[in-house]
């Protein structure tokens, strides 16, 4: 037995050293395995990301019988931004994004390729940020038109927006069982005081101007008077520039177009009604189309139809190499909310960093070589602040050369008041401009920590007012420090009227009877002194070479656009941050909303009121269409 047992215990202590020699082996192989994985993954994603920066900036040529295919599916905004191929393959971003500086360049050089012999406009659902920008696709898409070229418009279905846009083609055609959104513009806003209420939450404001209605979602239960004298007025003035425009290119009357949308709702008509209508030329499948478009160009089935989409065009080489001649023009884009610096996590949008654009303006002021400034303008303002500074850099670039603003979709509230010092103002007919106003609007928690969550709050001071912010935000006695918030709000609103009649040649008086926050119509600002001329960017650049006595010319966009490669980790660029960081913002609003649902934005305007200037300077509502 004795023996039996050693050889036995031989036997077994063999077996696990043998076992231990086989798990580091297994363990190495492992390590090894996931070592070269890893390798050949980052090789694979560099090689993956290599060639498509290569196909990204590989330039196309248009060949014989080439038509440039424009999808109005998506959200168009004032400029486009390289959101990059990682953000797709991830999810972060959405690939039907257009910028309309984007679109307008495709449309204008289609007209000058002599290889392209029209345009197809596919509609959809597409958002526009402000009505304006609408407008502004259309009337290039008319101007391509006098060139002789043809446009025709297809959709499965068009919103109202997108139709309001193909209502320019030559002529337009639907799916056979497609649908037209037609029912005019409005809507209901959402006034949160009742929700606040239950979570024990008050929002206090100090505001001037009995129009400026942006604390009224957060204050009241319903829409002011005076804030729907407003809005009925541009809503109005909008549907009439729109019907009157739709009515010409589809040879019916306004008249009949209003009572399409009071008689019934048009989504849910038939195609048969569309045509009786005039709202469409004829319905068909969406094969049949492109037999429509070959037949234009005079080809056959089986020869070559190039179609050449909005990216094509962006890279499109020109048949004729243009020299830039004379003297530059800088056209700078300022768009988006006036903040006084970036919030990180809550603002993935682009946004008008007071700052960053004050240093801009200066060394444009100083460049030599810039002769003259456009500053294109599309924002509904923000922090008041940040709005003077940008408005002062201006007033000190005016007394070295001239500058002139382009007015986007919207350039009000503080929009205006970084617009007001140029020297001539060019606004598009449906620019939403003016609400000169100021508010200060602070969110008080006092009833939710005390009476919801039953926490109390003690302290001392030195001084009176040593803790006035706290004050505010969490005390229920506060009628002191909210005193003397309003009396600076007051004085925010004198400094406004004062910019404003100093830019535009006004009393004080002058510009407070056409101010206490009122929103207007371009249309109606050009009356009443606010703008210079109606007009486009292009307009806007022909002024500038007027007042600098420039013959020949050549433009260039400031800031310069990042490829998403060169943003990938720098976050130099105050205004959109990293591409990294814009992916990561993003995502987290995107989990957030998913978390949150339906009080993710009052949780968002909560969240960003806390961040924001205290002063502001903003346009009270939402203006895109769709």
């Amino acid at each position: 037995m004795p023996l039996i047992y050693k050889r036995n215990a031989f036997f077994y202590k063999n077996k696990h050293q043998l076992t231990m020699k086989d798990f580091f082996k297994y363990m190495l192989a492992t390590m090894c395995g996931i070592l070269v994985m890893t390798i050949i993954g980052g090789l694979l994603l560099a090689l993956t990301i290599t060639g498509l920066m290569a196909g990204s900036d590989s330039k196309v040529k248009a060949k014989e019988n080439s038509v440039f295919v424009l999808k109005l599916n998506g959200m168009v905004s004032e400029r486009s931004e390289d959101a990059g191929p990682l953000s797709l393959l991830l999810g972060a971003a959405e690939a039907d994004d257009m910028g309309l500086d984007d679109i307008l360049k495709a449309i204008r050089q289609a007209r000058d390729e002599e290889n392209i012999k029209g345009i197809y406009l596919e509609g959809g659902a597409t958002v526009f940020d402000s009505p304006a920008t609408a407008q502004q696709v259309r009337d290039a898409l008319a101007d391509f038109r006098k060139s002789g070229k043809w446009v025709y418009a297809y959709g499965d279905q068009m919103m109202q927006a997108s139709y309001y846009v193909c209502s320019v083609a030559d002529s337009v055609f639907l799916n056979a069982t497609g649908m037209i959104d037609f029912k005019g513009l409005g809507g209901k806003s959402m006034y949160m005081t009742g929700l606040y209420e239950k979570l024990g939450v008050k929002y206090q404001a100090a505001r001037v101007g009995k129009y400026k209605s942006y604390v009224e979602s957060v204050t009241r239960k319903d829409m002011s008077a005076e804030d729907r004298e407003q809005r009925e007025a541009y809503l109005n003035g909008i549907w009439s520039q729109w019907t009157e425009q739709i009515a010409q290119s589809r040879q019916t009357t306004a008249e009949a177009l209003n009572q399409l949308a009071n008689d019934s709702i048009m989504i849910f008509a038939t195609t048969t009604d569309y045509q009786k209508a005039h709202l469409i030329d004829r319905a068909f499948y969406p094969e049949e189309m492109q037999q429509v478009v070959r037949r234009q160009l005079g080809i056959g089935k089986d020869d070559d139809l190039h179609l050449l989409t909005l990216k094509d065009m962006k890279n499109l080489k020109p048949a004729k190499k243009v020299k830039e001649k004379g003297d530059e023009i800088a056209v700078y884009y300022a768009y988006g909310e006036i903040i006084d610096e970036l919030v990180s996590g809550f603002m993935s949008e682009h946004s008008i960093v007071g700052r960053t654009v004050s240093d801009d303006l200066r060394r444009l002021a100083d460049d030599e070589k810039v002769k003259a400034v456009v500053m294109r303008v599309n924002s509904g303002g923000g922090s008041a602040i940040a709005s003077e500074q940008i408005w002062h850099a201006i007033k000190q670039l005016k007394t070295k050369k001239p500058i002139v603003v382009s007015m986007g979709g919207m350039a009000a509230s503080g929009g205006y008041m970084i617009s007001c010092g140029a020297n001539y103002i060019f606004a598009e007919p449906s620019t939403i401009t003016g609400s000169i106003g100021i508010f200060g609007l602070v969110p008080n928690f006092s009833g939710l920590i005390s009476d919801k969550l039953g926490i109390t709050m003690d302290g001392v001071t030195t001084n009176r007012y040593s803790d006035f912010e706290n004050d505010l935000i969490f005390g229920s006695e506060n009628s002191d420090a909210m005193r003397n918030l309003q009396g600076y709000t007051d004085r925010g609103y004198v400094n406004f009227l004062d910019i404003v009649a100093d830019g535009r040649q006004m009393t004080r008086d002058n510009v407070d009877s056409i101010a206490q926050g009122r929103v207007w119509l371009a249309t109606d600002a050009l009356g009443i002194g606010l703008v210079d001329k109606l007009g486009s960017l292009d307009d806007a650049i022909k002024k500038a070479a007027e007042l600098a006595n420039m013959q020949e010319y050549h433009t260039c966009a400031y800031p310069a656009k990042k490829s998403w490669s060169e943003g990938l980790f720098s976050d130099d660029d105050e205004q959109t941050g990293s591409y990294l960081d814009k992916l990561t913002q993003a995502r987290l609003q995107s989990q957030l909303r998913m978390v949150l649902g339906d009080l993710y934005e009052p949780y968002l305007q909560l969240r960003l009121d806390q961040l924001r200037n205290r002063l502001q300077a903003r346009l009270p509502f939402s203006v895109s269409v769709e």
